[in-house]
């Protein structure tokens, strides 16, 4: 009994010599149809014009061969799949946490984050965490949520509605923008930084590389997620700090 025993299929066109069938429909180096012609006399073709002989319909009876240069074939298939992959771009959801009773510079703070996230094309997931007694007032949440809502409705919208999810609320918001805008608009920028700082004789090019090469840095680690550590982890300290500054002086007053 026969077993396959494993290893990688290959999904390369047969060329020339690996082609095993007696004839062929042959299409010529311009496109034309040469017709259905033995495989021997399409390979002496392949070779007056040195070109390859490539298989392109394996599953049409005969199959179909194409003679081309199939090393510049694969290169510019190549370069075709590089600059579609340049210009896809991948749905990323950032995260905010916020307190019921933020401070209002924190609040500020958080807020120009979120507008930055909605210019670049991302969602946002607006997250509310209750604490302790905060529990019973959901109503504080939900009031902020709205606040934020309007605060940036000139750069995205509500996709999600506040909803409780156990001692949080969430709420999603989507942009305007598209990621690919957001991209083509970043790409400009930079360009325009380049040749501004070009025309300006005063300023070295390797400073313009540099003040480019950090825009696109910063654009893209924020387009991959890597701000959301600061978002999750040090911000949130920021609002522990503030709540206990704000706890401070009623516990001093209560010992008085």
């Amino acid at each position: 009994m026969w077993c396959y025993q494993g290893g990688s299929i290959s999904t390369e066109p047969r060329i020339n010599d690996r082609i095993r069938v007696p004839e062929v429909r042959l299409v010529g180096p311009s496109g034309e149809q040469v017709g259905i012609v033995p495989l021997a006399k399409a390979l002496e073709l392949a070779q007056e014009y040195d070109l390859d002989l490539v298989e392109v319909a394996a599953s049409a009876r005969p199959p179909v061969c194409k003679l081309m240069d199939y090393g510049k074939f694969k290169y510019e298939s190549a370069m075709k799949a590089r600059e579609a992959r340049k210009n896809q771009a991948h749905t990323v959801i950032k995260e905010m946490k916020l307190r019921p009773k933020i401070d209002p510079h924190d609040y500020d703070t958080k807020k120009g984050h979120v507008v930055r996230f909605l210019k670049q094309g991302d969602k946002v997931k607006i997250t509310i965490m209750f604490r302790g007694r905060e529990q019973s007032r959901p109503e504080l949440g939900y009031r902020l949520l709205q606040r934020l809502a309007s605060d940036v409705e000139d750069l995205g919208f509500i996709e999600s509605n506040p909803k409780q999810d156990g001692r949080n609320m969430i709420m999603v918001l989507g942009p305007h923008k598209k990621k690919t805008e957001a991209m083509a608009e970043a790409r400009q920028a930079q360009e325009a930084r380049k040749a501004e700082a070009k025309a300006n004789p005063g300023r070295s090019q390797n400073a313009a590389d540099a003040d480019a090469v950090n825009a696109e840095g910063d654009f893209d680690a924020d387009a991959e997620g890597d701000f959301d550590a600061d978002a999750e982890g040090d911000l949130e300290a920021d609002d522990v700090e503030v709540e206990a500054d704000a706890e401070a002086p009623t516990e001093a007053s209560a010992q008085a």
